[in-house]
């Protein structure tokens, strides 16, 4: 029962956190929402930034426990480019899918998102989450991949920029889309194209060796 109430004290303090921004949110708020008196929330949490950092630790098991499932290669750059491009098509595109979904339709993630995107210019730290898991993080981690199948650092920005920059631009879209389920087959249409042509390019480049 003590692990039911912190999780749900956790997904109430979030989905404050989306609304009103982490800064704009209190420990009052969030025991008010819950029914509970601020002693009952501190004896669970003794402060904010500690549900805050439980917040950020669910969410990276999150991640590892959807790689995991998914049965994506290990995520170390030195071994990952070619491990990757000899993923089955369909697999790549079923967890590059379960990413936006992760970030959309999932409530914690979302919400997670949300709070991220309000808070990035007013909070530091909550701006460094920001570019971890929605920004600098993922196109960064794209180049690392896309070093071993190109001949500059720049050259696999672009290809990280070409892949990861209409995804993050669907997170908007989705959200203030009428129709959601409108924004998913986009991206599935992108990632295929471009699975399509980067598969192409290198086996052009193994040829030529």
């Amino acid at each position: 029962m003590a692990g039911d109430t912190k999780e749900r004290i956790l997904e109430t303090a979030l989905e404050l956190f989306a609304q009103n921004g982490y800064l704009g949110t209190s420990m009052n708020d969030i025991a008010q929402q819950l029914g509970f008196t601020k002693a009952a929330l501190y004896k669970h949490y003794t402060s904010k930034q500690e549900i805050l950092d439980r917040i950020v630790e669910h969410m990276n098991e999150m991640d590892y426990e959807r790689a995991e499932s998914y049965e994506m290669p290990e995520t170390e750059p030195d071994g990952f480019a070619e491990a990757y491009l000899n993923t089955p098509i369909q697999k790549i595109r079923a967890y590059s899918m379960a990413q936006f979904d992760h970030w959309t339709k999932e409530p914690f993630s979302s919400n997670f998102r949300k709070m991220l995107t309000l808070e990035q210019y007013r909070d530091p730290k909550l701006a460094q989450l920001h570019h971890d898991y929605l920004a600098g993080g993922p196109l960064e981690y794209m180049a690392a991949i896309f070093r071993k199948l190109t001949d500059t650092d720049e050259a696999a920005m672009q290809l990280a920029l070409e892949f990861y920059g209409p995804m993050y631009l669907l997170y908007s879209v989705y959200d203030g889309a009428q129709d959601k389920d409108s924004v998913a087959p986009l991206l599935d249409a992108h990632i295929e194209r471009f699975i399509a042509k980067v598969e192409s390019c290198y086996r052009k480049d193994r040829e030529t060796i």
